[in-house]
């Protein structure tokens, strides 16, 4: 989960402008949510859906999902999971 985690900062850093280092200790330290909105979030689904081969459903779990980095993490996670399972 920390590499997906680490992937999450990288594309937001990016994003962002900011270095993941930065935004890493920012989320960290603040406990902040993700700063996204809907368009990113798309931007981002997409670029994780390349890199893990998986698909992340567009339903009401995987926007609660978006609340924080941790939690996008997750869901990843269980998608690269049920991937692997089927």
């Amino acid at each position: 989960m920390d590499d997906i985690t680490s992937v999450v900062i990288d594309f937001l850093a990016e994003y962002e402008g900011v270095s993941p280092g930065e935004l890493r200790s920012e989320l960290e330290q603040d406990g902040r949510e993700l700063p996204v909105d809907s368009l990113l979030v798309v931007e981002i689904l997409t670029r994780i859906e390349e890199r893990y081969h998986v698909a992340i459903p567009a339903d009401r779990e995987a926007a609660q999902a978006t609340g924080s980095v941790r939690a996008f993490a997750a869901a990843v996670l269980d998608a690269i999971e049920e991937r692997q399972q089927s």
